[in-house]
């Protein structure tokens, strides 16, 4: 009898223990939701200290409201741990700049200058490709929506190859007395007609996306991955990446960061971004 009332005591105290256990885990849990920033908006609340660590907003009138000590506290949280571990010294001068009691600097959601980079699949006359929108908002009426701004896609790469060395070809000078007649050989099976334009032509591959799709060869598969890059903060680059996984550190996350010391690396960090560099 004695034995049994062990046993029994034993496997309740075992129950409650993993109750509680239970209990434990899923507010650990719940914090973890909490801390874990789930939406771009709230990147933005939180980056500019209108929003706390749980998800308490902070509205105008309040003391807490983009408060200084409550920004410095929180604003390394929004860095993926690995970022902040590789450059450190970038981080904490970011973050010092940002927080700066006389001269602090905020994200505004409409009006800076940010856009998304949007990984996509397309069927192409029956093909599966892949290829990149990048987005950005725009004002319409009273209020904003998100537009197109340019396209990366491999496939219409592959089509303009312009030479730019001593050896490309060209219609010679004195075409015109023949009535501009060699445009027939220089156009004729000729791929890369590119070669006969302008030495500062760019082609306009947002166009050629545009054209295919309305021609219907381009169809709408999915999107694969979405980050976003941000050129708000001055003499800084900044990309927000979503991190999907447990703990704390979870969720959109700056992701990297360059310090920019003029406009011209400005530039040229946009022209890679958009696969121009």
């Amino acid at each position: 009898m004695r034995a049994t009332l062990i046993a029994i005591l034993t496997i309740l105290s075992l129950q409650s223990a993993f109750a509680q256990s239970r209990r434990d885990e899923m507010r650990e849990t719940e914090s973890q939701l909490e801390a874990s920033t789930k939406q771009i908006n709230q990147f933005f609340r939180r980056f500019n200290g209108e929003e706390d660590e749980k998800g308490k907003r902070y509205y105008e009138g309040d003391k807490r409201y983009r408060d200084p000590a409550l920004r410095r506290k929180y604003t390394p949280v929004l860095f993926d741990a690995q970022i902040a571990r590789k450059d450190p010294e970038t981080v904490k001068s970011f973050i010092k700049t940002v927080t700066d009691k006389r001269s602090p600097e905020y994200l505004d959601f409409h009006h800076d200058d940010w856009f998304a980079e949007v990984q996509t699949t397309f069927d192409y006359n029956g093909k599966r490709i892949t290829g990149t929108l990048y987005m950005r908002l725009q004002q319409q009426g009273q209020g904003y929506e998100w537009i197109i701004e340019d396209v990366s896609f491999p496939v219409f790469n592959r089509w303009f190859d312009k030479d730019t060395t001593a050896n490309k070809k060209f219609m010679h000078p004195m075409s015109h007395e023949l009535g501009f007649m060699p445009l027939k050989k220089a156009l004729k099976d000729n791929d890369h007609a590119e070669q006969f334009t302008a030495k500062n032509y760019e082609t306009d591959f947002l166009s050629i996306f545009l054209f295919e799709l309305n021609q219907g060869h381009l169809e709408f598969v999915s999107v694969k991955n979405v980050s976003f890059h941000f050129f708000a903060i001055d003499d800084y680059y900044f990309a927000l990446s979503y991190f999907n996984r447990p703990g704390y550190n979870s969720g959109w996350l700056i992701s990297g960061i360059v310090e920019l010391a003029n406009q011209d690396e400005k530039q040229q960090m946009k022209d890679f971004i958009y696969g121009k560099g």
